[in-house]
């Protein structure tokens, strides 16, 4: 399947898809890092591992979401893209584009949804003093941080924690389960019900024979859905 990655700065989940993607048996080819920023980091990284790139700069769209959209579609369409990934993209979708890419649609976000939609999630999560912290894999219904959820990981929350070190913990696993769960979209593993994902095991054995597959363990102290 070919997959496009939306970003808007360093990357650092979409480098980890692109090193996932270039392990035999991974299911993707990343066809497509698409930035909405000129400046974004993440398009070095991408060009340095020879994977296309664009930008469709958002401010030159002032007052135009449609018209940006549309923009960003036709390089997705340029592409063959038939799966699009968010990472770290920092743009709203309008409900038009949400309903045009539904289930083949995807976003990681660093928090335990429903919990912590929108920004600053870690330092929410140690203000509401949780023991359990972590990063969701999610199909991106119109809305915040909204749609079904495919994946997720937990770390615990520890007395000595602050912003920096509960983040850098969750983005670990961030690394881990976002390549897992984009391949399980792109093998064909995933069925919706509803508000409900069901993944299920392929009948072949190989690299995505295992729930998390071999190009994104899971530590044991990490949960995944």
């Amino acid at each position: 399947m070919r997959v496009a990655i939306l970003i808007s700065g360093r990357g650092s989940n979409m480098a980890a898809v692109l090193r996932a993607a270039a392990v035999p048996g991974y299911p993707a080819t990343i066809a497509l890092v698409l930035s909405n920023r000129v400046d974004a980091a993440g398009l070095a990284v991408a060009q340095a591992a020879g994977v296309p790139t664009a930008v469709v700069e958002s401010r030159s769209f002032k007052g135009d979401r449609a018209g940006f959209e549309l923009a960003m579609e036709a390089e997705l369409a340029r592409h063959g893209v038939e799966l699009v990934a968010l990472a770290g993209f920092m743009r709203v979708l309008t409900e038009g584009f949400v309903a045009r890419w539904r289930d083949r649609l995807v976003n990681i976000h660093p928090s335990l949804l429903p919990l912590f939609k929108g920004l600053d999630t870690h330092n929410r999560a140690l203000e509401a003093g949780v023991k359990l912290h972590g990063c969701s894999v999610h199909l991106v219904r119109f809305g915040v941080d909204e749609g079904p959820i495919l994946a997720q990981a937990a770390v615990p929350v520890l007395p000595e924690d602050d912003e920096a070190s509960l983040a850098a913990r969750v983005l670990e696993q961030e690394h881990r389960i976002y390549p897992a769960a984009i391949a399980w979209l792109a093998a064909g593993l995933v069925r919706v019900e509803g508000d409900v994902v069901r993944v299920a095991a392929p009948a072949a054995s190989g690299a995505l024979a295992n729930p998390l597959p071999a190009f994104a363990p899971l530590p044991t102290t990490a949960a995944t859905s």
